[in-house]
């Protein structure tokens, strides 16, 4: 069938490029209610987490498949516009929104990835479209509100579980985490800035965990009770726009890659903010951090480590409402990435960022596979299955450092902690450029042949 989308488009090639705009001696005007309908869907897709490419290509496959002649697609970080031209002397038609708020739902992007993709075979009309789209938009996600904010709090329980801390500091951990998001809600509803936010869920969290740490010290219970921290921050840490921001880049959007990034950063420093401060206090207040007991999974490959790293990575997909079907395989590949990551570094002795490097690539091969394979967007694949190596127990070794007073090791560890987090995300698109290198089409022919950005350059000679 997608054979069959890529000859219509070879048929009407002239008619959809700025070559054939005399060519109709008697064009007919755009129809309204699909230059409405790809815009929609764009924004939608766009807000929900997807990616800039394949916000494009998707909104491209939908002018194909309705037939809006000669039709330009451009996506930014926050704005879509679409650009048809009827022919001759017509006017060009231009429409353009703006998406103001992001919420992350993988399950709504899932449903329109299938939605742009029947369209694009053919089997549905515009109205049909267009009622599908507003049942996408009513729909309701495959969990409840309660069961997004529990999933969260479980990461930082898989998180704490994974580095040895036990039941009793994964249960604070899960507290401390929820507690946090709370917070930020609630900082959400007063119309606080989403760096405060942050700030505000990092403070929380770390207070508690600084509590459990002094408790620990105090009664001598023997706990890894700063895994209660590292969970937090692993929860916390921005692996979505991380990975958009590369992703975006590599397919040559490079101002969706630049505010992304930049949001990625801005979370980083929310996130070293409010813990620091939390941490600093806690060390003048005579709470032990000691830098030689610092939890850390290391390279170990032994079943709580394993469940642990699978924990993380299917409550993750939880929290971004990656639909129930999936959770299976992103788990698998969340052990998979930690058992080449601590592989690689306990027998060949590889370095940190090469190992993390190696299993993201692989990750990133799978979850393209996967996704072509089931007809399923790649980012709710992708997304959670990396989560077991973000950089959670750098952050905080670092954080630790400067509060003692060596900053210049602190700032090694912080600056660490980036690279392994670029690593993480140049693997994964490193994998998915492998895969598309030998794949053919897309929805909108954006295979090995097509793809705009290669053929700006030398791929399209």
């Amino acid at each position: 069938m997608l054979s069959r989308m890529r000859d219509w488009r070879a048929a009407h090639q002239s008619e959809l490029t700025p070559e054939g705009l005399d060519q109709d001696d008697d064009p007919d005007m755009p129809d309204a209610r699909v230059i409405n309908l790809v815009l929609r869907v764009g924004e939608l897709m766009l807000a929900s987490g997807e990616g800039t490419e394949a916000v494009s290509e998707a909104m491209l496959s939908l002018s194909v498949a309705f037939e809006l002649p000669r039709s330009e697609v451009s996506v930014t970080f926050t704005t879509i516009s679409l650009s048809t031209h009827p022919g001759r002397d017509q006017h060009p038609i231009t429409g353009e929104r703006v998406v103001r708020r992001r919420t992350l739902d993988y399950f709504r992007v899932n449903e329109l990835h299938t939605l742009v993709e029947q369209a694009a075979l053919g089997l549905l009309e515009v109205e049909d479209a267009t009622a599908r789209f507003k049942q996408i938009q009513r729909a309701r996600m495959p969990y409840p509100n309660w069961g997004i904010v529990v999933g969260f709090g479980l990461i930082a329980s898989s998180a704490g579980l994974m580095m040895g801390g036990g039941l009793i500091v994964a249960s604070v951990a899960f507290l401390a985490t929820v507690l946090g998001d709370r917070a930020a809600a609630l900082l959400a509803r007063r119309g606080v800035a989403e760096f405060y936010q942050m700030v505000g869920a990092s403070v929380m969290a770390a207070t508690i965990g600084a509590l459990l740490l002094w408790i620990n010290y105090e009664m001598d219970l023997g706990l890894q009770a700063g895994a209660v921290i590292t969970g937090n921050i692993m929860a916390l840490l921005p692996g979505r726009p991380l990975v958009s921001s590369l992703q975006d880049g590599v397919s040559g959007s490079y101002v969706s890659a630049n505010a992304r990034l930049l949001e990625t950063f801005f979370t980083l420093g929310a996130i070293v903010s409010g813990v620091g401060v939390v941490a600093y206090t806690a060390v003048r207040l005579g709470v032990a951090m000691d830098l030689e007991n610092l939890p850390s999974a290391g390279t170990s490959l032994g079943p709580l480590v394993l469940i642990g790293a699978a924990g993380i990575a299917m409550t993750f997909a939880i929290s971004l409402a990656v639909p129930p079907r999936l959770l299976p395989a992103i788990g698998l590949m969340g052990v998979m990435i930690w058992s080449i990551y601590a592989g690689l570094r306990s027998v060949l002795e590889v370095p940190p960022v090469l190992a993390t490097v190696v299993g993201a690539v692989a990750v990133g091969v799978v979850g393209h596979w996967l996704a072509r394979r089931t007809r399923r967007p790649v980012l709710p694949y992708l997304i959670p299955s990396i989560a077991p190596l973000l950089p959670g127990s750098i952050l905080y070794r670092g954080l630790i450092e400067i509060t003692q007073g060596t900053a210049v090791s602190g700032l090694l560890s912080l600056v660490e902690a980036v690279t392994v987090g670029l690593a993480l995300g140049a693997g994964v698109n490193l994998g998915g450029e492998l895969m598309r290198a030998f794949q053919r089409g897309g929805l909108a022919g954006a295979g090995m042949r097509s793809r705009p950005a290669a053929r700006r350059t030398r791929g399209g000679y």
